[in-house]
């Protein structure tokens, strides 16, 4: 139904967000196939997802523990196209991230011994997941695919799991978080986030209501290097939108590592080492990245206001 303030409906208002933004996905990707062929398999065990909220179970035909590999020799920051990064634009345009928050943040990292290189951290979907061990309330938790939740819902405003975090990769809304006013249209799901609920954690959530519709987080499509894969362990596959790669050949082949893996928090997010030379940045490029924009916030939404900021 058609929103009375906005006149739009929910599919309108995402399908017009998104093109505002400059984020319409590809759809045609391999990865896109692959979504498909795998919930087509027959179910193996339990096929329902229940949040810790204790809601209605979704059915699946088939359950994947997902996972990311960031392929870092492809990375260098959006900078070579005078962009800023489109992951994170990508992803604050389709979630309404609130301003001021990055769910998928770049860092520029200095290499060992000379250099720098472009780090992008998304939450790490740790399987031993501090978060999940300190919340008191249950509101951060797993899903039966692997993937870290947060039911704001539940959430009490605590803040014990955004200490807790060895990543630092969680937010808090200390005061009404700054999203267009649209976003009260949409349902609330832990899957998706939004609204954002103020006194509440948020985070990267890998796009897991995507992924039910056998859709791609949309920062695998938003990066125009095809940086990122997203990967099941259960089929070893995983994919960037261009290419389908067998996924423990990929991270042996390639020296994969995790962050803080002496910590034993087993993330499910994977770095293969490098500093953007296969798309041709030298290591001792100084440019650093454009800060990322919000098209909310401040004076209020544009719809006309794209990824760089500018009118169209």
């Amino acid at each position: 139904m058609p929103d009375k303030e906005t006149g739009l409906n929910r599919r309108e208002f995402i399908t017009k967000s998104a093109a505002g933004m400059g984020l319409v996905a590809i759809m045609s990707s391999p990865l896109v196939e692959i979504l498909k062929l795998k919930r087509d398999k027959p179910a193996e065990g339990n096929s329902q997802i229940t949040s810790a909220a204790g809601d209605a179970p979704k059915n699946a035909k088939r359950l994947g523990q997902w996972c990311m590999v960031l392929d870092l020799r492809r990375c260098d920051g959006c900078t070579g196209l005078d962009l800023p990064p489109q992951c994170t634009q990508a992803c604050t345009g389709y979630h309404f991230v609130p301003k001021g928050q990055e769910w998928i943040q770049i860092f520029k990292t200095e290499l060992q011994g000379d250099g720098s290189y472009f780090l992008p951290t998304p939450c790490m979907h740790c399987e031993n997941a501090p978060c999940v061990n300190v919340c008191p309330v249950a509101a951060t938790y797993h899903t039966d695919e692997g993937v870290v939740l947060i039911d704001q819902r539940r959430c009490i405003g605590c803040r014990m799991c955004l200490g807790a975090c060895p990543y630092q990769r969680r937010f808090f809304n200390w005061g009404t978080p700054e999203q267009p006013p649209e976003v009260n249209s949409i349902p609330y799901s832990p899957e998706r986030q939004v609204p954002a609920i103020r006194g509440t954690a948020m985070k990267c959530d890998l796009c897991a209501n995507m992924l039910h519709d056998d859709e791609p987080p949309v920062c695998v499509n938003g990066c125009p290097r095809k940086v990122i894969y997203i990967g099941d362990l259960t089929e070893d596959i995983a994919s960037n939108g261009k290419e389908v790669v067998k996924l423990s050949r990929f991270l042996a082949e390639n020296n994969a590592y995790h962050l803080k893996e002496e910590l034993g928090t087993q993330p499910k997010v994977w770095f293969i080492p490098g500093h953007g030379e296969a798309v041709g940045r030298d290591a001792y490029d100084t440019k650093d990245r454009l800060p990322s924009v919000w098209a909310w916030g401040g004076d209020g939404f544009d719809y006309r206001i794209n990824v760089v900021g500018q009118k169209q």
